[in-house]
């Protein structure tokens, strides 16, 4: 395992080297990192003991992931975060899910009406983290991977098949060729057959990831294919081998996991690449047609 010797000087510095070396980390560590990419003010603000028990670990396996990347100790690799609070009293997204879900669990569950208002609660909180999370520069290069690609193929599974078939249906409808992955019939390698360097996968998977969405993508990496994830962790499975990742983190309700996030960054892509293809200003053709037919 390589361990450095120089620690980060910045968050997005520790950031890029969970990133580059995830794979060389033991399971341990790789649950911390997954933790510190996920939730940096938790990691500024909380104890190694609540950082450790949120991580499953043990405090000491905490203080082994901050040498591991040079630091003399946690509160050291702590200290980057912080820095990145000063001056912002904005409160993290996982604590104030964390606020949301206790209050939620410790009611009896009510008239219809309540259990609307939780749901409305819980996924605005997780559209403003989105566009906390996806920054414009993330989503000009996943518009501009489709609007570069031949054609695109577009896989989802179970949970996310319905975010992929609406960005297959959106995209169809603006002229985009496309071609939705469904692997009926088990045949989900067969259909990705035809994936060249031209083209683009858009694969979308969350946690429990789909085997067949991680044997897709590695797939269409080993044929040169550039690949667009939409995945809950910058470290799935389906977002270290892709061309460009786009994290969402859904809300959870009463154990429900929504996708309004997810639906909302999908409208996002489709209508920005139809602006795109005209080169801003006005919308294609295919952009107008798709608008009144989605209506």
């Amino acid at each position: 395992m390589t361990q450095r010797n120089v620690p980060p000087a910045t968050a997005e510095e520790l950031r890029s080297a969970i990133l580059e070396q995830y794979e060389e980390l033991s399971k341990r560590l790789k649950q911390i990192a997954r933790y510190v990419l996920d939730e940096p003010s938790a990691v500024a603000l909380e104890t190694v003991a609540v950082l450790a028990e949120r991580t499953e670990v043990q405090p000491s396996a905490i203080v082994r992931f901050a040498k591991h990347f040079g630091f003399d100790g946690a509160s050291q690799m702590q200290r980057l975060f912080v820095d990145g609070l000063l001056g912002s009293a904005q409160q993290g997204y996982g604590e104030r899910v964390r606020e949301f879900t206790q209050a939620v669990d410790n009611k009896a569950v009510g008239d219809p009406g309540q259990v609307l208002a939780e749901f409305v609660e819980g996924n605005t909180l997780a559209l403003e983290n989105l566009a906390k999370m996806v920054s414009r520069d993330e989503l000009a290069r996943a518009v501009k991977l489709l609007v570069q690609a031949e054609t695109v193929f577009i896989a989802g599974f179970r949970r996310s098949f319905a975010v992929a078939s609406y960005l297959a249906y959106s995209l169809h409808q603006a002229d985009k060729r496309t071609v939705l992955i469904d692997g009926i019939g088990g045949m989900a390698m067969q259909q990705a057959h035809a994936l060249s360097p031209r083209d683009l996968l858009v694969a979308v998977s969350y946690h429990p990831y789909a085997e067949e969405s991680v044997q897709l993508v590695h797939a269409a990496a080993d044929r040169g294919c550039k690949v667009l994830s939409i995945s809950d962790s910058l470290v799935s499975p389906v977002a270290k081998p892709a061309t460009q990742v786009l994290q969402v983190r859904e809300a959870e309700i009463r154990k429900f996991r929504s996708l309004s996030a997810s639906m909302c960054l999908a409208q996002a892509l489709v209508i920005s690449y139809a602006f795109a293809t005209t080169g801003g200003g006005t919308p294609a053709r295919g952009a107008k047609k798709a608008g009144k037919k989605m209506k």
